[in-house]
């Protein structure tokens, strides 16, 4: 929530809808349209328009703030195939600088799928503060049933319905089972002509939280106080990352990254085999190990951040906002995490080829060793040492196949 700055503020023919509130602060909200080739650009913007009109009523009487709502130009998708909400971050991010807004809906008519591959109609991240909507999904009809148009009424109000209930995802409510509000799990209802009410406890909360959404910006010089801005932003909402990064699931993401742990994987498996290699984990110190692991991964998760080029947004702007600043500490963090996970992949391969594979004495025998035996901790540390240098090359040869992936698991829920 801000006061207008120079800005499409100023431009009243983007407003798309309005609602003054009791309260003097206001809310902007940036209206996207996204469209797949060969569709009317403008029946979608009309429809995104009405959706818009639709909303503000509720959310200026549940949170007692000014909200208006501006429709930026439509952008024209190179295809028709299912997307992942983070596809549309990049333009949602440069779009909320540019505005500014405190808020970004996009409507899009392509089908949208959450990170486990199923389409939903919607998601939204309350970090990025960002509302993704497909028609694809809602306009869907019972089998032997003609498919809805964007004028028909259960689209409509449906439709106003996600919004509200993803913008209240942003603002911070929850789910709240069968109490007959905009906040229960959303389900498409063809009877429904009228966007259910907020409940009273979370019109409170969203109150609350609306008169918190100033978020904080700067206009660094240069790449050390963008840094600097950065960790202060993580410092004074650290609870956000921290959620955000507990529904990401990051050490599990070389799973999905086959490339990645590939590349990873294939030089350790050519290494443990390697008596050089031995000699170096046997003689190295286990605090020297220690570190060699924590800057390695450190250096791999910068590496894949940077080359990449997952921050956001991917095009510099002058204005830093707060809540972009957050999107990019936590989608580093899940990079790191994710390199954690690698290590932790790649180790237990590893070590699980020293005590299985190897024979018991074959360690024993070699002239290198100062003592003959060979006890499990020098093994893991070995191992440490080994897993250590493959996380290196999995960043270096393999990265990501999906840049999209990252922002995904990190901001988004698995279901509206």
């Amino acid at each position: 929530m801000r006061r207008s700055r120079s800005g499409n503020h100023d431009d009243p023919t983007l407003v798309a809808a309005e609602r003054e509130g009791a309260i003097e602060l206001q809310i902007h909200v940036g209206v996207l349209v996204a469209h797949a080739p060969e569709t009317d650009p403008d029946q979608l913007q009309t429809f995104a328009t009405q959706v818009a009109e639709d909303t503000v009523d509720e959310l200026a009487s549940a949170t007692e703030v000014t909200w208006r709502f501006y429709l930026e130009d439509a952008s024209n998708l190179p295809d028709h195939d299912q997307r992942r909400p983070s596809e549309f971050l990049d333009h949602a991010t440069h779009q909320m600088v540019e505005g500014p807004y405190d808020l970004i809906v996009v409507v899009t008519d392509v089908p949208l799928v959450s990170s486990k591959e199923q389409f939903v109609p919607g998601l939204a991240s309350p970090l990025s503060r960002v509302a993704i909507v497909s028609t694809e999904n809602l306009r869907s009809a019972p089998r032997n049933e003609p498919r809805r148009s964007l004028e028909d009424d259960a689209v409509r109000w449906n439709t106003a319905t996600l919004v509200v209930h993803l913008v209240g995802h942003v603002l911070g409510a929850r789910h709240r089972d069968a109490d007959g509000g905009v906040m229960e799990p959303f389900r498409f209802d063809p009877e429904r002509r009228a966007v259910p009410p907020i409940d009273a406890d979370i019109e409170r909360d969203l109150h609350r939280i609306a008169a918190e959404l100033s978020a904080a910006e700067a206009r660094p010089r240069g790449p050390i106080e963008r840094f600097a801005f950065h960790v202060a932003s993580a410092a004074r909402n650290p609870g956000q990352i921290l959620q955000a990064l507990g529904n990401s699931r990051a050490p599990l993401l070389p799973l999905s990254l086959p490339k990645l742990s590939t590349a990873a994987l294939a030089p350790t498996l050519v290494i443990v085999f390697s008596a050089e290699s031995w000699d170096v984990g046997f003689h190295m110190t286990n605090v020297t190990a220690a570190l060699f692991a924590a800057v390695s991964v450190l250096t791999a998760a910068l590496y894949l951040l940077f080359v990449q080029n997952l921050t956001f947004p991917r095009k510099r702007h002058q204005i830093v906002t707060e809540h972009t600043a957050l999107v990019n500490v936590t989608v580093f963090f899940v990079l790191l995490l994710a390199m954690v996970g690698l290590f932790g992949l790649v180790w237990t391969i590893i070590l699980v080829i020293e005590l299985v594979v190897f024979p018991p004495n074959l360690m024993s025998n070699w002239p290198s060793l100062e003592e003959p035996a060979v006890g499990f901790v020098d093994l893991v540390r070995t191992g440490a040492f080994i897993s250590t240098v493959g996380v290196l090359s999995g960043a270096l040869a393999g990265g990501l196949e999906s840049r999209v992936i990252i922002s995904h698991l990190a901001l988004f829920p698995d279901r509206p």
